[in-house]
């Protein structure tokens, strides 16, 4: 197909070119001053995005490699941890627990509705033994399109005087979505490289505060690769436990780069307005009857994806999905899991701007069209929302 293609999946996330330059190049060997320079300079701009002054560690792994880390620190066999239940990101969280050999008390609540922070409470409040370990609580869950409120879990473990560390899955909303570490009282954050950073997949970044760094350290379970206290090194090998991933780390500098320039709360600004803008577009396409929003709260909608159910008789989710990829040039996402061809999902996550979501929207809007399916345009709704810069 002729021209750029519209990639507006939630993950992975369309690469400005600064960043697809900055990884343009030949590696350089170890012993070359520049790469502990660009180690040592990535550090506190990522303890910046993460609002925190704890230490950040850098694997080569996706947002999976993230939740094993973490867990494999912070916890024995045998530990338990409560996961509130939010989509599909948290059933594979729980798998991920299970799999270490975690005792995992589930959460649930309903499709496309916020967490039951009642009940995380109740939970935090029976367990007097303290046997729970962590609390894991994920801030916008991309198969859903749900946003949840990292404060409130704070709050359920504060109000019930509990121990437990709070882990919060920042991987599709940091850098998108306000979030402040230390502020909120979070001992573990956890983000990944293909959303809002604008990176290839491929690095896990988990931030651990103090107090998880010494659970972390009083812990049995064996371990290497993920291990904080090897990772904590002077010496850039060991920081890494191997070879580094130096072209993401040249990709990595270019993203604070654009991240910092930009500013961190005019981007969140940013990725809120082009939110509003999708929303208010799929509000107007929701009218046609063959449409409606998977997450019926406004307030629980993602700044990074906004899900909606198609209820058409005309074509099916993946019709829609597949039709605009390779006809129209707009790539979005499916349903995962028990979603799967239920749902679409639009990404507005990374460098997405004014011209590129109203080129998605038209091309979906295209689609339907083509399809048959009823909709109202929503595109004038969208530009208004766009229409005043920031």
């Amino acid at each position: 197909m002729a021209g750029l293609n519209f990639l507006h999946t939630p993950g992975p996330t369309f690469l400005p070119e600064e960043i697809l330059n900055a990884m343009n190049r030949q590696p350089l060997d170890f012993g070359d001053e520049r790469i502990a320079e660009l180690v040592a300079g990535i550090q506190p701009d990522l303890q910046t995005l993460f609002q925190t002054r704890a230490d950040v560690f850098i694997y080569i792994a996706n947002g999976h490699g993230g939740w094993e880390a973490t867990l494999s620190n912070i916890c024995d066999p045998g530990d338990t941890v409560v996961i509130p239940m939010t989509g599909f990101f948290s059933s594979r969280w729980v798998e991920v627990a299970r799999a270490l050999g975690l005792e995992i008390i589930e959460v649930r609540s309903t499709d496309g509705h916020d967490v039951d922070y009642a009940a995380v409470e109740k939970i935090l409040s029976e367990d007097r033994s303290h046997k729970i370990k962590a609390v894991l609580g994920t801030q916008i869950d991309t198969g859903a399109g749900v946003a949840h409120d990292i404060k409130r879990f704070r709050g359920c473990l504060d109000a019930a005087a509990h121990p437990a560390l709070l882990v919060a899955d920042c991987i599709a909303s940091l850098g998108a979505a306000e979030f402040r570490m230390d502020e909120w009282g979070v001992d573990v954050a956890i983000t990944g490289s293909q959303k809002a950073l604008m990176m290839p997949p491929g690095l896990a970044l988990v931030a651990a505060n103090d107090k998880a760094k010494a659970i972390a350290a009083a812990n049995v379970r064996p371990k290497l690769y993920w291990d904080w206290q090897a990772r904590n090194s002077e010496i850039i090998y060991h920081r890494f436990c191997g070879t580094l991933p130096i072209h993401l780390l040249f990709g990595l500098r270019a993203a604070l780069d654009l991240i910092l320039e930009e500013g961190l709360e005019r981007r969140i600004q940013r990725h809120q307005r082009v939110a509003s803008a999708v929303q208010a577009a799929v509000a107007e396409w929701v009218k046609g009857g063959d449409m409606e929003f998977f997450v019926p709260e406004e307030n629980c909608r993602s700044v990074s994806v906004t899900a909606i159910r198609v209820v058409s008789d005309n074509a099916s989710a993946e019709t829609i999905r597949k039709l605009a990829r390779h006809q129209f040039n707009v790539s979005i996402a499916g349903g995962l899991a028990s979603l799967e061809n239920q749902i679409i999902r639009i990404g507005h996550l990374g460098v997405v701007n004014t011209p590129m979501i109203l080129g998605c929207l038209g091309g979906l809007e295209a689609t339907f069209e083509h399809l048959g399916v009823r909709y109202r345009s929503g595109l004038s709704a969208a530009a208004k929302v766009l229409s005043t810069p920031l």
